[in-house]
């Protein structure tokens, strides 16, 4: 049919260009009187003439039309004639279109489904109609789908090279059926008051700030058809529809921000936490999801919502509050019985903290090993040497002699032989598996214990017998330091004055010898119990001073600084050289020491096949949100993040294009960190 429609086009053209040229030389003729044209010339010649032209042109188009049509009709066969009556009648009752071209991507014929739904591609190009339908041309996958819109109704489109067939399946009702399913898809949440019981028990006229928060609440689940139930003073049970979840996520949860904004001004700020649950059929299910998600968001400092869809990564949504430093001296106490009681009733105990032990995952293990020495439960810490920061194996060989160490550390393998039924495993100052000491210890353990001063993770030790994390501590050291002064154990446990002195290095470590926002009047209490217990300052000082090599590799990565933004700034250490995971960190806050510089972000080689980003904030932004997003973590203004087999510089550039897409969500709001946010 192509070349029969050239053939009538390029017939078309000539008789056009005869027409015209016919005219020009009649104008020529008749204008210029040649030959006393104009004398011979009657008007009637030209009428028939132009009779005789109209005549040709309309018989030309008809015969072109007839032409086109008889070698349609011979080309345009019903499906029926091509598959039978009885396959055609299936292909109509589950809306199937057929689609056959050649080798130039020209459509040869359709069945009667495109017929009926007045759709004429024959002889269309069908990458030219539908460019979508590309990538079933150049896929090697036959199994391969594309889903279409075409007149306002949704076809799924497979394509079989080697028949040079496209079937389009109309699936216009059950995507209907599907969103609409979707979009009414139960959602169940929980909502939490932060700080509700701090604030009770300590003003007298708080019955007007929960008031106004509560109203904010109504009004907000008013506005997103949000069905609340409260069932403790600061705690509702909330169930709503996919499509109210989809409206409160475009509207990035603003309730959060205006409960913040209410508090700006109070010394102990009334905030949100949220925890949704969807996209599972079961609302039992969905209830114990939420109940885990507010749990982590509490868990990670308050003020955020976290989104767990079922079988998906956890969602996290704002964030930009510290937790607030809790001094509930009882809850402690509570705590630190439960502990000692799990060591009373456990065969014997095993310590770790993560890899790359630092002074502060050291001092936590040895405070856990004090309780277990005074209870006199066989107890030992698990070490590698090789995964252990420089000055912590420094201070650990100081320290201890040879006799001493074979009696408080061992391998991880050697700690995989140790393990009983009754074996506890107490993880200290990590609760992310994959940056434990030795993670198949939590395979082999069915009792573990986590104390943790990190902002939760979605990734998480399962089921452990204990848990304790809290953001609002400053460090693991002081956690354990409390735990032990507050026991209620008869007689009373006591720390011995190495242990100590190197629990308290480890609080100067976290606290960045106390000018970190997360350090408060717990920090001094707890460094004022190590003193009690004979830790000796000076030297938990020298444990963590710079040798000269090191101090001259600080100042270098110092150097290659840069300003991404105004306050926000990266290092990248030099590449042909590996560093410490510690040097690294204090390149960071190197940076963060100098004056506008408001979060610090360095990058360095500390093997061959591992690079590591440590990121340090002055509490305005909270760096976590961008570890996090680079598949890291760890607190408000301490964070870090490892890449396995990749470049410097393509962390760095992974970093930048974070750091465009988050750094406003990460920021905290200025009036809130000058109304004094952590006390």
């Amino acid at each position: 049919m192509k070349k029969t429609i050239n053939r009538i086009r390029a017939f078309a053209t000539t008789i056009i260009l005869i027409q015209i040229i016919a005219v020009i030389v009649f104008s020529i003729f008749y204008f210029l009187n040649l030959f006393r044209f104009q004398e011979i010339f009657e008007p009637l010649y030209l009428i028939v003439a132009s009779l005789v032209v109209v005549f040709v042109n309309t018989l030309f188009v008809w015969l072109s039309i007839a032409k086109v049509s008889s070698i349609r009709r011979k080309t345009n066969l019903k499906a029926a004639d091509v598959i039978g009556s009885d396959v055609q009648e299936a292909y109509n009752f589950a809306m199937l279109g057929l689609v056959v071209v050649d080798e130039h991507n020209t459509v040869l014929w359709t069945n009667d489904l495109f017929h009926e739904r007045h759709i004429d591609i024959i002889d269309t190009n069908v990458l030219e109609w539908q460019p979508m339908l590309k990538m079933l041309k150049e896929s090697s996958d036959e199994t391969l789908t594309v889903k279409l819109d075409i007149n306002s109704r949704d076809y799924e489109v497979k394509f079989l090279p080697e028949a040079g067939l496209y079937i389009f399946k109309d699936t216009t009702d059950f995507e209907t059926i599907s969103n609409y399913a979707k979009e009414q898809a139960p959602v169940v949440g929980i909502v939490t008051i932060d700080n509700y019981a701090d604030v009770v028990k300590t003003e007298e006229d708080f019955n007007d700030r929960v008031a106004k928060v509560k109203t904010e609440i109504s009004q907000y689940a008013t506005s997103f058809g949000l069905l609340l139930r409260r069932y403790r003073n600061d705690t509702y049970f909330m169930l709503c529809n996919f499509e109210s979840l989809q409206k409160m996520k475009d509207d990035n949860f603003s309730l959060i921000n205006k409960i913040r904004e209410l508090g700006v001004e109070d010394e102990i700020p009334l905030t949100l936490s949220m925890g949704i649950a969807h996209d599972f059929p079961d609302v039992a299910k969905l209830s114990d999801l939420a109940n885990e998600a507010v749990s982590i968001a509490m868990s990670r400092g308050g003020d955020q919502v976290v989104i767990s869809k079922y079988g998906a990564d956890m969602e996290f949504i704002d964030g930009k509050t510290e937790a607030q430093e809790k001094r509930n001296r009882v809850k402690v106490r509570v705590l630190a019985d439960s502990l000692i009681s799990l060591i009373k009733a456990s065969s014997n105990v095993l310590i770790m903290g993560h890899t790359m032990m630092d002074m502060d995952a050291l001092g936590a293990c040895l405070g856990v090993k004090a309780i277990c020495e005074n209870l006199d439960k066989t107890s030992q810490i698990v070490v590698d040497l090789k995964s252990t920061e420089f000055k912590t194996r420094s201070a650990l060989t100081s320290t201890f002699s040879r006799d001493d160490l074979d009696r408080l550390i061992i391998t991880s393998k050697e700690a995989e032989d140790k393990i009983r039924p009754n074996t506890l495993l107490v993880v200290v100052d990590v609760h992310i598996p994959s940056m434990v000491m030795a993670p198949r210890l939590l395979e082999l353990s069915s009792k573990i214990v986590v104390i943790d001063h990190h902002r939760r993770a979605e990734e998480y030790i399962d089921s452990p017998v204990f848990n304790h994390i809290d953001p609002s501590a400053c460090s693991s050291s002081e956690i354990i330091t409390e735990f032990i002064h507050f026991a209620s154990v008869n007689p009373r446990i006591k720390i011995p004055s190495n242990y100590a002195t190197i629990m308290l290095s480890g609080i100067f470590l976290d606290s960045s010898y106390y000018k970190s926002k997360s350090c408060g009047i717990r920090t001094f209490e707890a460094s004022t119990i190590l003193k009690e217990f004979g830790a000796d300052n000076s030297l938990a000082d020298e444990f963590l001073k710079d040798e000269f090599e090191e101090y001259a590799v600080i100042n270098e990565i110092v150097s290659n600084m840069k300003t991404h933004t105004p306050g926000v700034v990266y290092a990248l250490a030099p590449k042909d050289r590996m560093f410490d995971a510690a040097t690294l960190a204090k390149a960071a806050n190197t940076c963060l020491s100098m004056k506008a510089i408001n979060a610090a972000f360095v990058v360095g080689n500390i093997s061959n096949k591992e690079v590591k980003m440590s990121c340090r904030s002055d509490g305005t932004i909270n760096v976590q949100i961008i570890a996090e997003k680079m598949g890291g973590g760890g607190h408000f203004t301490a964070a870090a993040a490892s890449f396995e087999k990749t470049s410097l510089d393509a962390v760095k550039d992974t970093l930048v294009t974070v750091l465009d897409k988050n750094l406003a969500d990460a920021r905290v709001d200025i009036k809130r960190r000058d109304s004094g946010e952590d006390h």
